[in-house]
């Protein structure tokens, strides 16, 4: 029984061996060591056969990556063979056979040398999907640690003296053939991973060309003579030729996208019914806009292809707060355009109020654009913005303490906009400060005197101090007048020109009396309160003997213009005076002028 399982095994074993090849590609990287071990080697032939060994690599490289799946796929890691000779081992030790059991055991070493290289490529090329090479490469130095461990435990066992031993057996020579073998194996390994790190960045690539299904066409360029030269000089720059090719059908592939969008794009705006009003000023704005994203999207595609179809971390960071800061500005164009379009519509002679609500309401809203578009920028730079917001709670009473004053203009804002104290155009006195408002602010609100000069003033002052709103009347502006005549008037004349002043006004066309008529804008109130005082109409009319003067009696004319505009109310009084000086001459009377009379003592 034990001669037939010696013999089982001696067949076994001759079966087995007779045609071991781990792969083709192992198999004749162990020829190309073999034959650098060589005594008699030269150092011309060792180059060759680095060139020759490099080339072997090549085209595994371009081989495996064709087909990286099905390759992955069809690995044997030696299960079977492992197995068998492990039974194999069994029956050699009940039977004695020293050799054969060495053999043996060296082959099964040999077999988890291969194993553990295919299980470090296996994981390489899994690994190949990460995001980014920088995740790539460091998953490949994991591997390769994990590898060399492996490898160390393996080679825990010493063989060296089985070498030296001298014998006919065939089966010893057979054994160290096998331990020969396996410590060529170490050195493939070893081969095996430096061209892993080598190759490591075209690995990378090729995957992304394999994504893409631009394989084929890559290991076709990559294969003629003069592109091959050429990569030898790009590489140093980390360029190849498929990547330039890329990048220049990459520019031109986005700048005739750029004209497709920008086509497409005016002919779709101008087609809603909406926005025909602002379409072309829209589209004016955008161009600078799109064109400078476009612009950036082709450098950012430009880095993704020149770092090996990978994004690096902080470029990516830049690139996406850029965006952030060209979508802002779109946007806060878009709306700025639409709103100076919409702000000629808005007629003169509308509410004054509705202009100064919406150039504060466009500015709240280009600050919440700003704002949003700086939180957006801040979230793509890689800001906390949960803690940035929760703390906002906190800093938000210090912020309050430290911005009092920018809170109290902003609050007098709302005071002024919702009290309706004035608006913008009206002719405001307020301290010693008088003239017209040009602009209400969110902090300031902005005066035009009438010497021409342009005061700021915070709006929070308008809580704390008198306003005199000028404007604020639609009825009657005020002309008072004293007119003194000499004393040596008659009374009867004096008498008659009081009637006659006070018929001309109350006939006059430009003057306000009781019989002007008056149609109040408001004709429904929710409060107690006076129309025309609320409305700012005025139709008192007095015309009497108001005092004896040192050197005139005087008569008051108290009466109001119908127009509050100024320059027709200066025609109204102009002409009213006038016609004054005309009853006065009627009858009989003269204006006073200081005198001083000298009276001689006897």
């Amino acid at each position: 029984m034990k001669l037939l399982l010696t013999l089982f095994s001696f067949f076994f074993v001759i079966s087995l061996h007779a045609d071991v090849k781990y792969s083709q590609f192992v198999d004749a990287q162990i020829g190309v060591v073999q034959e650098m071990n060589e005594d008699n080697v030269t150092q011309e032939q060792i180059e060759n056969l680095l060139k020759e060994q490099s080339s072997m690599y090549e085209i595994l490289l371009d081989k495996v990556m064709s087909g990286k799946k099905s390759y992955i796929d069809k690995m044997n890691f030696f299960d079977t063979e492992v197995f068998s000779l492990k039974k194999i081992i069994a029956v050699n030790e009940r039977a004695g056979n020293t050799y054969a059991v060495l053999r043996d055991e060296v082959q099964i070493q040999s077999y988890l040398v291969v194993r553990a290289q295919l299980v470090l490529i296996r994981d390489v090329l899994n690994a190949l999907d990460e995001p980014t090479i920088e995740e790539f490469d460091k998953k490949v130095h994991e591997y390769v640690a994990i590898n060399n461990k492996k490898i160390e435990e393996i080679y825990t066992h010493n063989y060296e003296d089985m070498l030296q031993v001298d014998s006919d057996s065939k089966t010893l020579h057979d054994a160290q053939k096998n331990i020969r073998e396996f410590y060529i194996l170490k050195d493939v390994n070893n081969d095996m991973v430096n061209y892993l790190y080598k190759f490591e960045n075209k690995m990378y690539r090729l995957n992304k060309y394999s994504t893409f299904h631009l394989i084929s066409f890559a290991i076709f360029i990559n294969s003629n003579n003069l592109v091959i030269a050429m990569n030898t000089v790009l590489e140093d720059y980390n360029l190849s030729v498929i990547k330039l090719i890329i990048i220049f059908v990459l520019i031109l592939l986005i700048y005739v996208f750029r004209k497709i969008v920008y086509v497409a794009l005016q002919n779709y705006v101008l087609r809603i019914d909406s926005l025909k009003k602002y379409s072309e000023q829209i589209l004016v704005v955008l161009k600078k806009p799109i064109e400078i994203s476009i612009l950036v999207i082709n450098l950012n595609m430009m880095m993704y292809v020149y770092n090996n179809f990978s994004s690096i971390e902080t470029v990516s960071r830049y690139f996406n707060i850029l965006y952030g800061v060209l979508l802002t500005y779109m946007i806060y164009k878009v709306i700025n355009t639409v709103a100076t379009i919409k702000l000629v519509d808005v007629s003169s002679d509308e509410a004054k109020m509705k202009n100064d609500l919406i150039n504060v309401g466009i500015k709240v809203v280009n600050f919440t654009i700003i704002l949003i578009g700086v939180l957006v920028m801040l979230y793509f730079a890689g800001v906390d913005l949960t803690a940035v917001l929760s703390g906002l709670g906190i800093g938000g009473i210090a912020v309050a303490f430290a911005a009092k004053d920018t809170i109290s203009n902003f609050f007098g804002t709302i005071s002024i906009l919702v009290s309706d104290v004035f608006s913008q155009g009206d002719w405001v006195e307020i301290n010693t400060h008088d003239g017209v408002v040009v602009e209400i602010g969110l902090r300031v609100t902005t005066i035009r005197t009438f010497d021409n000069a342009l005061i700021a003033i915070p709006n929070g002052t308008f809580a704390n101090a008198d306003v005199k709103n000028w404007s604020k009347r639609t009825l009657g502006r005020r002309i008072k007048m004293s007119i003194g005549v000499k004393y040596d008037s008659k009374v009867e004349n004096l008498q008659k020109a009081l009637v006659d002043i006070k018929e001309m006004l109350e006939h006059h066309p430009d003057i306000a009396s009781k019989d002007t008529v008056h149609a109040h804008r408001r004709s429904k109130m929710t409060k107690l309160v006076s129309k025309d005082d609320l409305e700012g109409v005025k139709k008192t009319l007095f015309v009497n003997l108001d005092e004896f003067a040192g050197s005139s009696i005087n008569i008051l004319v108290y009466c109001f213009s119908k127009s509050v505009v100024w320059g027709e109310w200066l025609n109204t009084k102009e002409d009213v005076m006038f016609k004054i000086m005309e009853i006065l001459e009627k009858n009989s009377l003269e204006f006073a002028f200081p005198s001083l009379s000298i009276y001689k003592e006897n």
